[in-house]
């Protein structure tokens, strides 16, 4: 089917490696409509690189950037709050990190859905990840199984937009191999919560993506300060 007749989706890509193959996946079956949050994060700048070489890679027309710098005036978070320290990774606590950002994915969806109303998007793909993330509560299955009875009742009788979360249940490892699998452009992701020159390879995201590589027998192609070995 050509592109201008494929179905629409709207995609939730923060230029992290989750959302990367999440649109790769999408991209096989949709014409994708990427939305990108700007939130007062750290890597703020980084981030938004790395959205559109993404976007650019899969040669995507429509492009929303959103300004919801108001998570960081609510605060909560160290990517929000440079008065936080950014911890060392500690891939055994199962504690809700620093950096998870109060509901921060129910601001995003609620973007998503508004867009993917007025485009008449089918779905919304999000690559949030629970089963070997740092366990923030909004990335359970059963929080967007919740939003989309939302997005059903508070939207027009005609909208009928669905939420996807393919990797939602994947290891990191499981996502490095279907990135590569689907060629997906791993090579122009950003997942550092610290730094915007090279990945610190220290903070809960490096280490969970260095992890993943690492575990798939892959080398990471970006640039790291360090490169711990993780298990």
């Amino acid at each position: 089917m050509e592109k201008n007749k494929r179905n629409i989706a709207v995609v939730a890509l923060s230029g992290g490696m989750d959302s990367c193959v999440t649109a790769a996946v999408a991209a096989r079956d949709y014409e994708l409509a990427l939305l990108h949050i700007n939130y007062g994060q750290r890597t703020e700048n980084r981030e938004l690189k790395a959205f559109h070489d993404i976007a650019d890679f899969y040669e995507v027309d429509k492009r929303l950037i959103i300004d919801y710098s108001h998570l960081a005036e609510i605060g909560g978070s160290s990517l929000t709050d440079l008065s936080r320290e950014v911890r060392k990774a500690d891939l055994s606590d199962k504690n809700i990190p620093s950096s998870y950002v109060p509901f921060r994915n129910a601001n995003i969806l609620s973007a998503c859905t508004s867009w993917a109303e007025v485009l008449g998007a089918e779905k919304i793909f999000v690559g949030a990840v629970y089963e070997d993330s740092s366990g923030y509560p909004d990335c359970r299955p059963e929080f967007f199984k919740a939003f989309e009875k939302v997005i059903n009742i508070g939207t027009k009788p005609e909208t009928n937009v669905k939420i996807e979360t393919p990797v939602i249940n994947f290891s990191k490892s499981d996502i490095v191999k279907k990135g590569i699998e689907l060629g997906a452009p791993l090579h122009l992701t950003w997942s550092c919560y610290k730094n915007e020159d090279e990945a610190c390879g220290e903070c809960d995201s490096c280490a969970l993506r260095l992890r993943g590589f690492q575990q798939a027998g892959v080398d990471d192609p970006i640039k790291y300060k360090v490169r711990p070995v993780y298990t």
